[in-house]
């Protein structure tokens, strides 16, 4: 998600990727949930999903190679969008979401392709939106397609039949005092929960893609974590959600997107990056309220809704610059 415009007849011309070029693809394509570009940041990163669980590695390379796959045959530019696997994150989430919303069936791989495929076309069409503004996509249509699919399932008996619980710790663990072990293991989960792992050693892993990418990413992503565990903490958040990290993805994600990746860097900036990721995290508990009725998926809204408002604003701030 370092850049996501594509340019208009994206494609025509071009030499096609071989099979090592398309390999390669798919590694960038998942550390670019992270807003990053390096190999083996999305190599490590592949790693951390089968450690999380082997239907998050399978379910995620499958919506990282369809959603590939689909830009690739409409056309979409290999040079300035494919082969950063800028058509590939949203695949890779799409994929980790269902499978965690859904459970491992036939049903969910047929949502999975179909999703993977419908964010792709959707990336596009926000591309082409959005690009007057210089507004990256993000993950919207992820975050799109699987609103529609979680909100739309109840409807249907063959996609909600065994579908797994999606209640809060909180709903079994409810309290507001926070313990060491809910803020340490909290810090290192919410760099996990960017692709819904709650295991504290699972984040770790993520955490060391990012510093693969680079130690200053690594550190943004670690303390934006802190500060939205913190954040919730101080409004008197669930103690149980913030040690699973749901208060720390979404401002991990802004974190990284405002401190560097599309924001230049200054101590000023770094400042307007720290109230982003404040945002980001109370956010987070009002857009799970508001989809409450149908399960509370907050999904990286937050981060989506937090990220375009404040690189929207930057224009007008003489101070701060784009990167």
């Amino acid at each position: 998600m370092a850049s996501s415009s594509a340019s208009s007849g994206a494609g025509a011309g071009e030499p096609g990727p071989g099979a090592s070029d398309l390999l390669r693809t798919v590694p960038r394509g998942i550390a670019q949930v992270d807003l990053q570009t390096n190999l083996w940041t999305g190599l490590v990163f592949i790693v951390a999903l089968f450690v999380g669980g082997w239907q998050f590695g399978v379910f995620g390379l499958l919506g990282t190679v369809v959603a590939t796959l689909t830009a690739l045959a409409l056309g979409v530019s290999w040079r300035d969008n494919v082969s950063l696997g800028l058509e590939g994150f949203c695949g890779t989430l799409i994929g980790v979401s269902l499978v965690l919303y859904l459970n491992v069936r036939w049903m969910t791989v047929v949502l999975v392709i179909f999703g993977a495929i419908a964010g792709s076309v959707l990336t596009a069409a926000l591309n082409v939106l959005l690009k007057p503004y210089r507004l990256p996509t993000l993950t919207a249509p992820f975050c799109v397609i699987t609103t529609v699919m979680v909100v739309g399932g109840p409807s249907f008996a063959r996609v909600w039949d065994r579908h797994a619980g999606t209640a809060p710790p909180s709903a079994a663990d409810p309290g507001t005092a926070l313990g060491w072990g809910e803020l340490w293991q909290g810090t290192f989960s919410g760099v996990g929960q960017v692709f819904f792992q709650n295991q504290w050693y699972v984040g770790v892993i993520f955490l060391i893609g990012l510093c693969v990418a680079g130690w200053r990413t690594g550190l943004v992503a670690l303390v934006s974590s802190l500060v939205g565990l913190l954040t919730g903490w101080v409004l008197g958040a669930q103690a149980a959600d913030l040690g699973a990290g749901l208060y720390g993805y979404n401002s991990v994600l802004t974190g990284i997107a405002l401190c560097g990746t599309f924001v230049s860097v200054t101590r000023l900036s770094a400042l307007y990056a720290l109230v982003g990721v404040v945002a980001a995290a109370g956010l987070t508990a009002g857009i799970g309220n508001l989809f409450a009725v149908v399960g509370g998926h907050t999904l990286t809204w937050p981060f989506v809704l937090v990220t375009w408002v404040f690189l929207a604003a930057v224009p007008m701030y003489a101070r701060i610059a784009r990167a």
